[in-house]
């Protein structure tokens, strides 16, 4: 009887997994999340990726700053860890750091088309603001 059991139940979940594992997933689409809003700290890439203490709310305000105005490529930085890179609407992609800049250090709430693919997330950015409610502490990390 437990070996029926098991057998009806590999029946009926098999075709579920396969057919689960042969779905493409939204990291592949050529399609992009329209008028999506993303919520962030507008900063360089480097320091989150290099500093694991580095966060969106938990940061160095001075060294983000010192990255950007050194050419560092910005993105945004999500509470959950995930960085938007900005990129344009036409092809060839043009430079979008004037948007970014006046926002470096800040936390933003910005809504544009998303792409995924592979892991790395872009935006094509429609509008972006500062976002005053969220608290962040930006002078972690003080170099002595």
């Amino acid at each position: 009887m437990k070996i029926l059991r098991r057998c009806i139940a590999l029946a009926v979940i098999s075709p579920l997994v396969i057919l689960l594992a042969a779905k493409p997933g939204a990291d592949d689409s050529d399609k992009p999340l329209k008028n999506h809003t993303i919520s962030g700290l507008v900063r360089d890439i480097a320091c989150p990726i290099q500093n694991k203490e580095s966060t969106a709310r938990h940061f160095n305000r001075d060294c983000a700053l010192s990255c950007a105005r050194q050419g560092s490529p910005l993105a945004i930085l999500t509470d959950d860890g995930t960085m938007y890179l900005p990129i344009s609407e036409s092809m060839p992609d043009t430079d979008q750091r004037s948007k970014l800049m006046p926002f470096v250090g800040k936390y933003v709430r910005a809504v544009g088309d998303v792409y995924e693919r592979k892991g790395l997330h872009a935006v094509v950015l429609k509008e972006i603001n500062e976002d005053t409610t969220v608290q962040i502490q930006g002078d972690a990390f003080k170099q002595e």
